[in-house]
């Protein structure tokens, strides 16, 4: 990211917290996303002279970890057959299911020009395949348009629909999901556990070390390794305070629990969770209820509570189609993918069909 004029790259970006190009190279600056940690930096560029007119977040994969989109049958199925599935390339953003701009330019041609351009590259380096995760709306449009593989998802969001309080919001859902919230945030409360949100200009650097601890807790108790280090949150949290946002939960005089959120003008994206001491119900208060009640009072549009997790809409999420398109160089593996994906979308479009039907709300 470095060899990108970070303002140019900003103005493509369109302001998405997760698409800045402080937080790209946070991941490269920090070692978490090297060629030796299998994410090896190859992003794409358009130019006009010495002007960036087109761009794309890329790295050449040699595993498929950090992305959630699930291509593990794939790579399975060609390396069975005697072919290599890695090392492929992808267009996403570290460890971030976050929906956002991909072909990052201000119009429908120059993102066709930047798409078949990557493409190109796709093609003459030798890699298996290309996979673009978690393209807006503008990027979905010019995606439909070519022969790539596209393939649906979901995810819960909240919308703020012009709420001015909590008890809002509460009014608007059904009897049984506004009860069930109340009930949650009392037990944390009746535990003794207090919660309060801090900006990133104004996290200090107890409270940094506090969440990285809750931060690799949350991996260590699944015996993984966490994806991210200190150096990572330190960077943005020198870089762009203005896109973080912590909770930080204390029981009896001890910060036990934090969640870090990333945001921008419009939306609250739910990061990183971690705990050190456990507290029934305290996860749905620190990464939900609190996101909820900051973006009510700061006038923010949508939270996007994160990959997957039908249980998020007891707690006033709905479902929201997400996206990604896929271009495999070994016909035999791309027919079979075309096929698979056929039968995924009808049972995906049933689910979420279904999903629709059991709104949250009156």
């Amino acid at each position: 990211m470095s060899t990108f004029d970070a303002g140019q790259w900003d103005s493509l970006a369109g302001g998405h917290a997760t698409l800045s190009h402080a937080l790209l190279d946070a991941f490269e600056t920090s070692g978490c996303v090297t060629a030796a940690s299998g994410w090896q930096p190859d992003h794409f560029g358009l130019y006009d002279g010495d002007r960036l007119v087109g761009a794309l977040p890329g790295y050449i994969k040699s595993h498929s970890y950090g992305e959630y989109v699930f291509d593990w049958a794939w790579a399975e199925a060609l390396e069975r057959s005697g072919r290599d599935y890695y090392p492929k390339l992808l267009c996403a953003v570290p460890f971030s299911p976050v929906p956002g701009p991909r072909l990052l330019a201000h119009d429908d041609a120059t993102r066709r020009h930047l798409l078949d351009a990557w493409l190109g590259h796709a093609r003459t380096s030798g890699v298996s395949s290309a996979h673009l995760l978690f393209p807006d709306a503008a990027g979905l449009e010019v995606l439909q348009a070519t022969p790539l593989h596209l393939r649906e998802s979901v995810q819960f969001h909240w919308h703020n629909a012009g709420y001015r309080r909590f008890d809002e919001f509460l009014a608007s859902l059904d009897r049984d999901k506004r009860k069930k919230i109340r009930q949650e945030r009392r037990r944390v409360s009746d535990a003794g556990v207090s919660l309060r949100r801090i900006d990133g200009a104004d996290i200090p650097d107890a409270l940094l070390d506090l969440f990285v601890r809750c931060y690799r807790n949350t991996y260590a108790v699944r015996g993984q390794r966490p994806y991210l280090n200190r150096r990572f949150f330190e960077l943005l949290r020198e870089r762009v305070p203005q896109s973080l946002m912590l909770v930080v939960a204390t029981l009896d005089g001890r910060d036990i629990a934090c969640a870090l959120n990333l945001r921008d003008e419009k939306r609250l994206y739910g990061r990183y969770w971690g705990e050190i001491e456990h507290v029934p119900c305290l996860h749905f208060e620190a990464c939900y209820h609190q996101g909820i009640e900051y973006a009510i009072e700061r006038g923010l549009e949508v939270f996007e509570g994160g990959a997957q997790g039908e249980h998020k809409m007891a707690r006033g999420f709905t479902p929201r189609r997400t996206w990604s398109a896929h271009w495999l160089r070994d016909q035999d593996l791309s027919d079979a993918v075309a096929r698979y994906l056929e039968r995924e979308r009808a049972g995906m479009a049933l689910h979420i069909s279904e999903l629709e039907e059991r709104t949250p709300y009156r």
